[in-house]
């Protein structure tokens, strides 16, 4: 993406930016602003597919008073820190991008004013530029407002003039949608490749039986020993690190629960040979399972915000939501969390869903290929499962959004 000092527009000062923050797109996670989503950049600057494509996913987050060009959350080099850290959790960065317009002025100093509002909800705030344009006095105000100032290189080297300190923040509903995308739950560029929880709920066991956990689990539970342990890692069960899976407190519990009821993991494995190829609703063909089932999935991050606004979808007399429905309802209310849970990362479903200033297209709803398949099918099925929802999930292919219903089992009146 070489360009001329004049081509350093905003939108390619911000795909730079992002490329020097976020070079591993597994590492964190991080979204643009719905604004660079269009083909156009100002009335007399098209934006390049190129960019576009290094640019999304597409989402409309609100942080402060208003909604920064780059959110992001992923462990900083150190040269783009200060010294001074806050915690082992990884920062949610914002960034402010200002480049070259027709009239050739680059408001630097506009941008880290706008970057300092999102200190609110973030931990490092940073403004990037055209690194010719970044003046002394910019730098000396974001050295006071502790903003980051990123210098960009014709060439695409992004510098940092000046570094921030990491700060503590309050959080939102929408910067949690971030964190959350972020996290070993995130569901982003992961999917649950099984959609009974039995197992993912097998893992621990396998892990603690004393012979190899992948034997044992294809041997006893389900062949697809990989989706099986990417799944426990959502749900909170395992500790996935590359060197060595260990079980959580959550992942112990589920230990504990076996060695109650069956004395031995070997034995409880042996249960599961009685729900293979079962069709049945998992906690009314062994309601302890499922009852276990039900704590794991409500620790999962997006359970509880799903189970209370369909509660109150229900209490607003709107008791069987087709999915547009619940997704129109989740956006007016949490729309980073809508996004991110329900629609795909592609650049062109992000742009299809949502236009330039980040209204939902609600007729793009209809078509079952935006959603995410790990929450309208995997998801889905383990609420099912758990005894939550009313009925199990579809894969995107064959999903029928407006006939997808997303009701409580049991609704409280």
């Amino acid at each position: 993406m070489a360009s001329s000092a004049a081509d350093l527009t905003e939108p390619r000062v911000l795909a730079h930016t992002k490329r020097r923050l976020f070079p591993d797109a597994d590492e964190g996670y991080v979204v643009v602003d719905t604004q660079f989503s269009s083909d156009r950049w100002l009335a007399s600057q098209h934006i390049d597919p190129e960019i576009k494509d290094a640019l999304s996913p597409f989402n409309h987050v609100r942080v402060g008073t208003g909604y920064p060009d780059l959110v992001g959350v992923r462990t900083l080099d150190d040269d783009l820190l200060a010294v001074d850290r806050l915690g082992d959790d990884p920062p949610l960065i914002v960034v402010e991008a200002k480049g070259h317009t027709d009239h050739g002025r680059v408001d630097v100093e506009r941008g880290v004013v706008q970057a300092y509002d999102r200190l609110h909800e973030a931990n490092a705030a940073y403004v990037a530029a055209p690194a010719s344009a970044v003046s002394q006095s910019a730098c000396t105000l974001a050295r006071e407002l502790n903003v980051g100032v990123l210098g960009v290189e014709t060439d695409g080297v992004v510098e940092a003039i000046e570094v921030p300190r990491i700060v503590g923040n309050r959080t939102t509903t929408e910067t949690s949608a971030i964190r959350f995308q972020a996290s070993a739950q995130g569901v982003a560029n992961k999917s649950f490749g099984l959609n009974h929880p039995k197992n993912y709920l097998a893992y621990p066991l396998a892990v603690h039986h004393a012979a190899d956990t992948e034997d044992v689990l294809a041997e006893r539970v389900v062949r697809a020993v990989d989706d099986a342990r990417t799944g426990a890692a959502f749900l909170n069960l395992v500790d996935d690190d590359p060197d060595r899976v260990r079980l959580t407190p959550l992942g112990r519990e589920v230990v504990r629960f076996a060695l109650r009821e069956y004395g031995s993991v070997d034995d409880a494995l042996h249960a599961f040979d009685d729900w293979k190829r079962s069709r049945k609703r998992f906690c009314d063909i062994a309601p302890k399972w499922g009852m276990l089932t039900r704590r794991v999935v409500y620790a999962y991050p997006a359970t509880t915000l799903l189970v209370e606004e369909l509660q109150q979808m229900h209490a607003d007399r709107i008791a069987e939501p087709t999915l547009p429905q619940l997704v129109e309802y989740l956006h007016e209310l949490h729309p980073s969390f809508a996004v991110e849970l329900f629609v795909r990362g592609d650049e062109d479903v992000r742009s299809r869903v949502l236009d330039a200033d980040g209204e939902l297209q609600t007729a793009a709803l209809t078509d079952g290929a935006v959603y995410h398949s790990p929450t309208v099918f995997q998801l889905k099925a383990m609420l099912y499962h758990a005894g939550i929802l009313t009925t199990r999930g579809a894969e995107p292919s064959n999903l029928v959004p407006a006939a997808d219903t997303w009701a409580l089992r049991e609704s409280v009146v």
